[in-house]
């Protein structure tokens, strides 16, 4: 059973618009890693391209790990899902966001697998440093 995401850490959202803000016009894609139930992680797949009217991820470079779902961006303010950002979802988990020109708090949707509007809270998140070695 695949347990539901109960929100979006703040500095992933805020990650999200930032990276949708400066690789614009060109939309930005990514998948989205949870931990204990809270989208902490963007994963962008090795051979990712993008342009001004869509952003192709290479599936099969996904490593062996549970994906809560995608995000990518729109260079309008339009945020509702294309047939191909529907495509997308039913392959790549629940949890599917949008975020759209001008990339801000108000400016991202986020989705269900099967292309419903689905609320997503903003968590505060305390993350601890990782060391690595």
């Amino acid at each position: 059973m695949v347990r539901q995401i109960k929100g979006i850490a703040r500095d992933t959202l805020t990650f999200i618009l930032e990276v949708s803000r400066s690789t614009a016009p060109n939309e930005f894609a990514g998948l989205l890693r949870a931990d204990d139930r809270v989208i902490t992680e963007v994963i962008v797949l090795p051979g990712t391209e993008s342009s001004e009217v869509s952003a192709v991820m290479r599936l099969y470079m996904l490593p062996t790990i549970s994906i809560a779902g995608s995000v990518h961006s729109h260079p309008t303010p339009n945020v509702s899902p294309s047939g191909a950002d529907l495509s997308l979802f039913l392959r790549t988990g629940n949890c599917h966001i949008i975020a759209g020109f001008p990339y801000n708090e108000k400016s991202w949707r986020c989705y269900d697998a099967s292309g419903q509007k689905r609320v997503l809270p903003v968590l505060d998140i305390d993350f601890e440093d990782e060391i690595v070695l």
